[in-house]
């Protein structure tokens, strides 16, 4: 395999994402109070997407590419966010994409720092009711980037071509932000125990981002804190499929 080709994974999905607006918000344009959104979505962004449409601690979403559908716009507005300390608040001017529409396309990974979960490591069943929840438009509320930016799912035909830039080469974003890796997910055992941070440098062709996986070597890693590993457990804080034993879901 050729450094670059894309795999095509036997439990992916492909699902439409889109909203009126995205705020994939640039944390350097947080420090003064307001917020700038980054041109494309990141990929915990379109992760904690997928995320809603279907997930069990048992495996991993990792996102594998997804094309920009509608041409890339933004639109700023003055928001008074609350100042919960003091009651009070400021305005600020949040500065979202609009009108946005995504094609993406996932798959799921087992997770190994779960082996306590190795007795739900069932793909065939994890496919079939991520497709299903596809259908359905998600288990959970989907938002793209801040709850504020309200979206909706659905199945898609991914073989359309990016009308705005599906005849554009190449377009390079700089340095942004991947995503954070919390520490029930960490592969590398440098990082063992810690939240980390990272950074990548994201480059659309022909209206098509790539994304690295969040161990690509290609990462630029920065360790956030020490952290412990969410515990899950049946009857407390994890049901299991229990609440899929309603009609309709199956």
């Amino acid at each position: 395999m050729k450094d670059g080709d894309i795999v095509e994974y036997k439990n992916s999905i492909k699902y439409k994402v889109y909203g009126k607006y995205a705020l994939f918000t640039d944390p350097l344009t947080k420090i003064g109070g307001e917020k700038f959104s980054y041109e494309i979505p990141t990929y915990s962004a379109l992760k904690g997407v997928t995320e809603s449409i279907y997930w069990k601690p048992t495996f991993t979403w990792i996102i594998d590419e997804c094309k920009v559908m509608k041409p890339i716009q933004t639109q700023s507005m003055g928001i008074r966010p609350i100042h919960y300390h003091d009651s009070g608040n400021d305005l600020s001017i949040y500065t979202y994409l609009y009108e946005v529409e995504y094609l993406v396309k996932a798959h799921f990974e087992w997770n190994e720092n779960r082996p306590d979960l190795s007795h739900d490591r069932n793909e065939h069943k994890h496919w079939d009711i991520a497709k299903r929840m596809v259908e359905k438009g998600g288990r959970r509320d989907i938002f793209l980037g801040t709850r504020e930016c309200q979206a909706y799912i659905e199945p898609c035909d991914y073989s359309k071509i990016s009308e705005p830039y599906g005849k554009i080469a190449q377009r390079a974003f700089g340095v942004m932000v991947h995503g954070i890796t919390y520490p029930d997910e960490q592969t590398n055992p440098d990082y063992k125990g810690k939240m980390t941070v990272r950074l990548w440098k994201p480059v659309m062709k022909n209206g098509i981002i790539h994304f690295e996986r969040p161990d690509s070597p290609k990462m630029i890693v920065r360790v956030i804190g020490n952290r412990p590993e969410k515990k899950f457990v049946f009857g407390e804080n994890f049901s299991g499929l229990s609440e899929f034993d309603t009609e309709g879901v199956f």
